[in-house]
């Protein structure tokens, strides 16, 4: 740390003690003040306690007081909000100056007094602001709630029960009594403000569960159950009560009561999918599972059923399955048979589909991620999949056939103009390439990925100089670069071609140089920066590179070795660039291994450097 940071760090840290030890001496008086004008003490008598309570309700501002207090308290809610505290606290203080009942003042000096590690005195100070204005919800509410944090239970429920007398409507301090009963394990009292609750909101599930919970670990089975069938006798038209009833009381072992619920709720609506569940389960807890399967095709089924339930119960069969046969072609025949009728959303044909891929069976995911696509074309994760295939199997027309629908319908994701972009080109669909990568970079954005970004710019810039449409492929190539600097596909590619145009050579062997500088051992960065060199007339530098290119594995490249026998020449060696030149004739490169095959031009030129025995420029 450089001397004057120390001290300007040292003077922040003095002057924050200054500001504490104030603070604490300013707090001290003001609360000092406020209980010797406001509270009693225990030697006062109580005739001497009821007339100060009385004044302590009785004392008023004059209006011009009154105005002077609100605006101190306004300005220093200004200073709060700007976090200048100092100045804050100040004028707090200054406002109980004005009026040592303030409430509001003496509400923001407790929240003070909390966030300095001072809770007794925040606390005393929560009192004071209460009892100066008894009607705030939110001075007792905060009290509360400090007493909880605190784990002072008692004191938290005597608040507020408090509350509840004083504010009958609200529902937030039942609310919270239910809970804090229930942590100290007064169980009577939690039902009795369950029941204020219920007459206050009327009744509903989540009470009447928590009721039964509670009536359960009070060992009351009889009112645990009753509260349900209240509950259901209360909206008998909502066979979710009825329902619950029925699993409540299949997960306390009372399995003929839960079955003959269950009986009626489907007599009255046979296709009620979660009562159908609720039957499956009871047949699979009494170990009937001849009938808990039939159940479940029942639901799968049933075009009732909501795709979430038969996607709960497809997960279950499966993780069964794992856990015990491993039969996947049982479970794969159920999906087939659901599969067949019409599907409301894509959720099932999905889970199929990853239940086949994660089985190795491609074959039967294909047309099921087909179907995904059609019910649901905005699907990508489904297109991607298919995309996968297509691309490892080399399928460009299939490829083609995936990608380009998605940019209509999921046109913001890049992977498919790129992918659709790059099946053209390799089918030397220069047009139709450069059209898809044209509409994709139209959907760059600051959120894309920039690695995409750039090599669609990349790929671009070499459709763009297929077309002889160099300054386009120029431009195109810098956008590359802007989006990823060290793209080392760019960087070579643009290097070459400015080389081969004879244009700004010293940028491009810059380039060309952090091309080679990335990959040492790649021979077309090393063949390309030599022949820059070459072209900049640095030959002995040029043939260090194009050896090492050689070496790299340029020997099966025409062009290397034509580079190498030009770069030769120009160093004297005839002889040796002679033989270079007839070697690269001789060689035959096959574009299925990735190489790119000689113009008619190139061929001629280089059999007249054979024929001639000298160097013909480009």
């Amino acid at each position: 740390m450089k001397p004057r940071e120390a001290q300007e760090d040292l003077d922040i840290q003095v002057k924050n003690d200054k500001f504490m030890k104030k603070l604490l001496i300013s707090i001290c008086i003001g609360v000092a003040l406020v209980l010797a004008s406001c509270g009693t003490t225990a030697r006062q008598t109580k005739q001497k306690s009821a007339e100060m309570e009385s004044a302590f309700k009785t004392v008023k501002l004059s209006p011009e007081m009154s105005r002077k207090y609100d605006y101190f308290f306004l300005e220093a809610l200004k200073m709060k909000q700007k976090g200048e505290y100092d100045a804050a606290f100040e004028l707090y203080n200054h406002c109980l100056d004005i009026n040592p009942q303030g409430a509001a003042a003496l509400y923001e000096l407790s929240q003070f007094c909390m966030f300095l590690k001072l809770p007794q005195l925040g606390e005393r100070m929560q009192k004071e602001a209460i009892r100066a204005d008894q009607t705030n919800f939110w001075y007792k509410q905060t009290l509360a709630a400090y007493y909880q944090s605190k784990n002072m239970l008692p004191e938290a429920i005597s608040v507020y029960e408090d509350m509840t007398e004083q504010f009958p409507t609200k529902l937030e301090p039942l609310l919270a009594l239910s809970d804090l009963y229930g942590r100290v394990q007064n169980y009577d009292q939690v039902i009795h403000t369950l029941n204020r609750l219920e007459e206050l909101d009327g009744k509903s599930e989540p009470l009447s569960l928590q009721k039964f919970q509670v009536y359960l670990t009070m060992n009351k089975e009889e009112e645990a159950f009753s509260e349900m069938e209240n509950l259901s006798k209360e909206y008998p038209y909502d066979m979710r009560y009825r329902t619950a009833l029925g699993d409540l009381y299949l997960n306390n072992n009372k399995t003929d009561r839960a079955y003959a619920i269950y009986q009626e709720v489907l007599k009255l609506e046979p296709s009620y999918a979660p009562a159908m569940m609720s039957l499956a389960n009871y047949y699979q807890k009494v170990g009937q599972d001849s009938l808990y399967h039939e159940q479940l095709d029942r639901l799968l089924l049933n075009e009732q059923v909501e795709s979430k339930t038969k996607l709960d119960i497809f997960r279950q069969l499966i993780m069964q399955s794992e856990q015990t046969d491993r039969d996947s072609m049982k479970i794969l025949s159920l999906f087939k048979e659901v599969l067949q009728r019409p599907q409301p959303n894509a959720d099932v044909p999905m889970l199929c589909a990853q239940y086949l891929i994660t089985k190795n069976m491609e074959k039967d995911a294909k047309p099921v991620l087909w179907q995904v696509l059609d019910i649901d074309p905005e699907n990508t994760p489904a297109r991607l999949q298919l995309l996968s295939y297509a691309i490892r199997d080399n399928k460009l027309d299939e490829v083609i056939k995936i990608a380009l629908p998605a940019m209509e319908f999921t046109p913001e994701v890049l992977e498919f103009y790129y992918y659709a972009g790059l099946a053209y080109y390799q089918q030397e669909k220069t047009d139709e390439a450069l059209n898809v990568f044209s509409k994709g970079v139209r959907q760059i954005n600051e959120t894309s990925n920039k690695d995409i970004a750039s090599d669609f710019y990349a790929i671009m810039g070499d459709l763009y100089h297929m077309k002889d449409m160099n300054e386009q492929a120029y431009a195109a190539y810098d956008s590359s670069l802007v989006y990823k600097p060290d793209n080392v596909g760019t960087l070579n590619n643009y290097a070459y071609f400015l080389s081969v145009d004879k244009k700004h050579l010293d940028k491009a062997e810059e380039m060309s140089y952090k091309a080679v500088k990335a990959e040492p051992k790649n021979e077309t960065y090393l063949d390309t920066y030599a022949w820059i060199l070459f072209q900049k007339g640095k030959y002995t530098e040029a043939r260090i590179y194009i050896d090492e290119a050689i070496k790299n594995g340029g020997e099966k490249s025409s062009v290397v070795i034509e580079h190498c026998g030009d770069i030769y020449y120009m160093l004297g060696e005839k002889q040796k660039a002679l033989e270079y030149w007839k070697q690269a004739e001789s060689v035959k490169e096959d574009p299925a291994d990735g190489s790119t095959p000689r113009t008619e031009e190139e061929l001629k030129r280089l059999k007249q450097k054979i024929k001639l025995k000298k160097y013909i420029e480009e």
